[in-house]
């Protein structure tokens, strides 16, 4: 595909171009309806939208969380928010604001989908890519219930994107300017991609804490992007190059933009005279720093409260699992299991709704993380780089504290890179363009055997996946595993 356009005309490349759009999109539909049907069902909370559909009640209703005397509000609202968006149009009912995730989750396929056609090159290579995230179970699951993770997960694959392309924007514009480049190169002009990646990572932020860890590694990598194009331009010192021209602005586009972007989320709260914590600092006048606006301590305090209840979050739990799992499908988990239901026979039926990624995808994570890991060392191949980066991020950073009680749904956001994993070895089954017709065709057909087979255990896993009624012996063939009941 590289080849091609490297001899396409302007013309062809944009035919091209329209193509892939017009594919993605037809992707993104498909999704769409996918996990709109039936959304509905079953019409009672599953797992945790026994608290988020709720709490976006009654942000609809107040405006903010009310200060009750539990503490189960321990996530910022953006992501509450956007369920509640789903209850305004919807109602308060089966739906329960599960809608804005379907959106949510098909977002991210098509994103996924334009940022591995940006990183390989191939329009190909990027509608496997979202065709792998729209078919694995898991972010099918999460795309059907009101949880926040699938917010994380379209907020962070959308950041990296647009880092990205400021990446490819920011390398041309040194190149078009080779020219007049200096020992201290020369003012790169506004980085609007770059802003956009931070108002996309407060975005994250303000649905769970988990991305920042995102931001500040892609943070840091963008950083070293600047120092490549400053490199390949024959600057001397691109590393000082690199954080004279780069530092300020991505101090302002990923900490500031970020951080306001955060605050934002808080409008409902700094409003609400009755919002949890709100009014922390007027009753206990005499802490440190009394110089700072009451409600600012509040919600410093409030945040220090939360960060004490996610570290020391340990209570046992039958559905809690450790990151090794995740990556094959160790533990899944079961959303909703009505017990006692029978068939007009009287024999038993089984709706099992579990959150469980397709296997015949997962269990390759691990190899592709493996071949990330080879690609990175010895290619230097920026595409891993990525990849690599987001895993690091959104799946090493929990071997940080096993101690936590930890689920297999931490590992939304970094889902999407997983995928790419999978792609860029996909891409080296193909083979290179410059490969033998027959090299090529064998690859192409080993990618199109293992895609069949991810799209029919998909469809195999199907009934498990939205809790349609099985029979003993239907149910029991779709558990591989003893972790799975």
């Amino acid at each position: 595909m590289i080849g091609t356009l490297a001899r396409a005309t302007p013309f062809t490349v944009i035919a091209l171009g329209g193509l892939a759009a017009v594919l993605t999109a037809v992707l993104g539909l498909v999704t769409l309806v996918a996990r709109l049907w039936d959304i509905g069902y079953p019409t009672e909370l599953v797992f945790d939208e026994a608290y988020y559909p709720p709490e976006g009640a009654e942000l609809l209703e107040l405006g903010y969380e009310y200060n009750r005397g539990y503490t189960f509000i321990v996530h910022p609202p953006l992501g509450k928010w956007l369920i509640a968006a789903g209850e305004q149009v919807f109602g308060y009912g089966p739906l329960v604001g599960r809608v804005p995730s379907a959106v949510a989750g098909t977002v991210a396929v098509v994103v996924l989908t334009r940022l591995a056609r940006r990183l390989t090159g191939s329009t190909l290579l990027g509608l496997l890519a979202g065709l792998l995230l729209a078919v694995d179970g898991f972010s099918f699951t999460l795309g059907r219930i009101g949880l926040l993770d699938v917010f994380l997960q379209v907020f962070v694959v959308s950041a990296v994107a647009c880092l990205v392309v400021d990446r490819d924007r920011v390398r041309q514009r040194v190149r078009d300017g080779a020219d007049r480049v200096t020992a201290a190169g020369f003012r790169l002009g506004p980085r609007g991609w770059r802003i956009a990646a931070g108002v996309l990572f407060g975005c994250a932020c303000a649905v769970k804490w988990s991305g920042v860890w995102f931001l500040a590694f892609f943070a840091v990598l963008s950083l070293f992007w600047d120092r490549a194009a400053w490199r390949e331009a024959g600057v001397p010192r691109p590393t000082w190059t690199a954080l004279h021209r780069g530092l300020p602005g991505a101090t302002w586009a990923l900490a500031v933009v970020q951080v306001l972007t955060y605050l934002a989320s808080f409008t409902g709260w700094f409003r609400g005279e009755n919002a949890q914590g709100r009014h922390w600092a007027a009753e206990n006048p005499d802490t440190s720093f009394g110089f700072v606006p009451d409600a600012l301590r509040s919600l410093w305090h409030m945040h220090g409260e939360w960060l004490d209840f996610h570290s020391g979050l340990s209570s046992p739990h039958p559905w809690e699992s450790s990151p090794w799992s995740w990556l094959v499908d160790g533990r899944p988990i079961l959303l909703w299991n009505p017990q006692g239901l029978t068939d007009a026979a009287g024999d038993q039926v089984v709706r099992y709704m579990l959150m469980l990624g397709t296997p015949t995808l997962w269990f390759l994570f691990t190899p592709a993380l493996l071949w990330l890991g080879w690609r990175v060392l010895v290619r230097h191949d920026q595409a891993a780089v990525v990849a690599l980066t987001a895993i690091a991020a959104g799946w090493g950073t929990w071997f940080l504290n096993l101690d936590r009680t930890m689920f297999i749904f931490y590992m939304a956001p970094a889902l999407p890179f997983f995928v790419l994993a999978v792609v860029l070895v996909l891409q080296d089954v193909l083979g290179p363009p410059n490969a033998s017709p027959l090299r090529r065709q064998v690859g192409l057909g080993v990618v199109c055997l293992y895609v069949a087979a991810v799209v029919v255990t998909f469809a195999f896993f199907h009934p498990v996946l939205t809790g349609q009624p099985l029979s003993q012996a239907e149910w029991l063939q779709r558990m591989w595993f003893p972790s799975w009941f």
